[in-house]
């Protein structure tokens, strides 16, 4: 199991046109479905006058939590495209939104896909890619006198202190690369 993933830095566009139909794609960097839902309901409105507004997701380091949707567009036309080019560039926690105005002249079904494919396509290759980790959030407690033992292990590994507690008893919470949580907490395990 992998604990890298590739997603988008921020939001981008895209754009494709064809026989005046225009195709405006807009992909943005998410981490849940409601995030989704509100991203495609402001689409829906700010575009009231739109014909389409479709889109594809993929949620996830395992990449499996994923949605396409046609909006009104032959089935498999539009939403199918758009996570063909979230799945060829291995993306996740990515959404792409698709907003066609009809320019009178109908596509077809294979002009279609080409359209939503390439309108995505535009949008990812105007986004910044980044490699993630996938990280374990693990929580240590121990005793004040174990101090300078724990900083020690923090100071050799360095996780990402997410936060911490020094009292008669001592909390800290870390988070770290998952590839690397089970040492980290077999390492801290060993001082009790």
């Amino acid at each position: 199991m992998t604990d890298e993933y590739r997603t988008i830095k921020e939001k981008s566009e895209g754009y494709y046109t064809e026989k005046r139909s225009k195709f405006l794609a807009f992909a943005h960097p998410v981490k849940t479905v409601d995030e989704v839902k509100d991203i495609i309901a402001q689409y829906r409105k700010k575009y009231f006058d739109a014909r389409h507004v479709c889109y594809a997701y993929m949620l996830g380091a395992a990449r499996t939590e994923f949605r396409a949707n046609d909006d009104g567009e032959p089935s498999s036309t539009a939403g199918k495209p758009i996570l063909g080019q979230i799945n060829s560039n291995e993306l996740t926690d990515i959404l792409i939104v698709v907003v066609r105005y009809y320019g009178g002249v109908n596509l077809g079904t294979s002009g279609l896909i080409v359209a939503y494919r390439e309108a995505a396509a535009d949008a990812i290759n105007h986004a910044v890619i980044e490699m993630r980790q996938v990280e374990e959030v693990i929580t240590f407690s121990f005793s004040y006198p174990q101090m300078n033992d724990v900083m020690r292990i923090v100071k050799d590994m360095q996780p990402r202190i997410v936060s911490q507690t020094f009292d008669n008893t001592c909390e800290i919470v870390l988070s770290i690369r998952k590839s690397e949580a089970a040492q980290l907490e077999s390492r801290l395990n060993s001082l009790l």
